[in-house]
């Protein structure tokens, strides 16, 4: 057991140091057990292998570095996930089908895999055929974990469709919540507080979509 836990840290932080990477986060060597993590040249938190994080108050004194340890916290949560998942997941076969792909879910026809890579763990959504011996509408999410269980929802029936929004949406109504906070109205404090959560859940639930937005007026203000 005590071995098999050893290789389970392993795994997990070697995928999470290739996750952090990709948010501009360092991981530093593994200490007592625990993932160090370095934001800006600077210490930020340590993640336990079960996905927690602790951290020093004065690592944390800023609204930014507040919000990069709650960043963190989030992709340690979301990684130790869907590593557990991997761990117990069975091997996904059908015809046609070749390298390490395994079956995270199946249900009504859809399934939700995982495949290992030196890069990262990737996500694809399938439909099955009508025999279900292959696998036909592939939906390749890379490593966007989130992106690939909302779809897998929406193809399954689990989720209406019309209750989900899409990036472009997200961007348009996390603008226009600038813009109404911007523009001097007279706002009780509920709701101006209400307007921020809702920035705050698309800036959460959806960083690429805010990044294209930035991206967006970027371009607007070179232009």
């Amino acid at each position: 057991m005590e071995h098999h836990n050893k290789m389970d840290r392993e795994q997990f932080f070697r995928e999470l140091c290739t996750v952090l990477g990709r948010e501009g986060f360092t991981a530093q060597p593994e200490q007592d057990d625990l993932l160090p993590v370095e934001w800006d040249g600077l210490p930020l938190c340590r993640i336990t292998e079960g996905g927690g994080v602790r951290y020093w108050q004065e690592d944390v004194a800023t609204a930014e570095r507040e919000q990069a340890c709650e960043r963190v916290t989030d992709l340690a949560c979301t990684v130790r996930e869907y590593m557990t998942l991997l761990g117990q997941a069975p091997p996904l076969q059908a015809q046609s089908l070749t390298g390490d792909y395994r079956l995270l879910a199946d249900f009504n026809g859809t399934v939700l895999a995982a495949h290992p890579t030196r890069l990262g763990v990737q996500f694809v959504t399938w439909d099955w055929s009508c025999d279900r011996t292959g696998l036909n509408q592939g939906r390749y999410f890379q490593e966007n974990y989130a992106g690939a269980k909302q779809d897998f929802a929406i193809r399954a029936g689990l989720i209406p469709k019309q209750q989900i929004f899409n990036q472009e949406q997200l961007i348009e109504i996390y603008r226009c919540c600038s813009d109404t906070l911007d523009a001097g109205f007279d706002l009780t404090a509920d709701q101006e507080k209400c307007i921020r959560s809702i920035q705050e859940q698309i800036t959460v639930a959806a960083p690429d979509a805010l990044e294209r937005m930035r991206e967006q007026e970027q371009h607007s203000m070179d232009s």
